[in-house]
């Protein structure tokens, strides 16, 4: 993947889609990561038998979905998002909805938007599904090592998250929300934003493939 130099400017920088909302838009093409462009260290995405793979060589990196944008990343504002996903023993990872580029500390974690936490780690106590800190799972409902669907649906403030088509979290966004200052940017947007896979920590594995998303009205 080539490296990409982001520059500050980029951070405003956002297309929405115009997909009609009947159709479902693939974002992941099955041989490359064209479409997709890594905020830092691009080495820590590859393809590998079909699927995206996620190692951060350090802690934090994050892939955008770019589609033929030059720069910066397309934004969607209501939408179903499905993936499917496993990891390798004891990983940590996330999908990023309503993001940017902009990030809230020194190890690189996005500033805005809901995180979609997968996590197969012992020492993490926010399981797979959870919207990270703001409904969190205690037990995760789905064994990592093999292959799982996670459906994210976004309609206005109302988000729902399935796995493997059971229903695990259930979310109104109220009015005038405010969050811990460290999670400040944990809000939707309402012009919309990115949508990101994360590369948490070198010790961590994901892989995703099949995704898709058909935008709401």
């Amino acid at each position: 993947m080539p490296r990409w130099n982001l520059l500050p400017v980029l951070l405003l920088l956002a297309a929405p889609c115009t997909c009609r909302s009947e159709e479902w838009m693939t974002l992941f093409n099955g041989r490359d990561l064209t479409g997709w462009r890594a905020n830092v260290m691009p080495e820590s995405f590859t393809v590998v038998d079909g699927a995206i793979r996620a190692q951060a060589t350090k802690p934090s990196a994050h892939l955008f979905y770019a589609g033929d944008l030059k720069t910066g990343f397309m934004s969607f504002k209501n939408f179903v998002l499905e993936a499917t996903c496993r990891s390798e023993p004891n990983s940590n990872s996330g999908i990023f909805i309503h993001t940017d580029l902009s990030t809230r500390d020194k190890a690189l974690h996005l500033a805005k938007g809901y995180e979609i936490q997968l996590n197969s780690t012992v020492k993490e106590k926010r399981k797979t599904g959870s919207l990270y800190a703001v409904v969190d799972l205690a037990q995760s409902p789905v064994d990592e090592s093999q292959w799982f669907k996670v459906r994210v649906t976004v309609d206005g403030k109302h988000i729902t998250i399935h796995l493997n088509d059971k229903q695990v979290v259930d979310y109104t966004e109220p009015e005038n929300v405010t969050r811990p200052p460290e999670r400040a940017g944990r809000v939707i947007n309402p012009q919309g934003g990115g949508i990101a896979l994360q590369a948490h920590d070198p010790g961590s594995v994901f892989y995703f493939k099949e995704i898709r998303i058909k935008p709401l009205p």
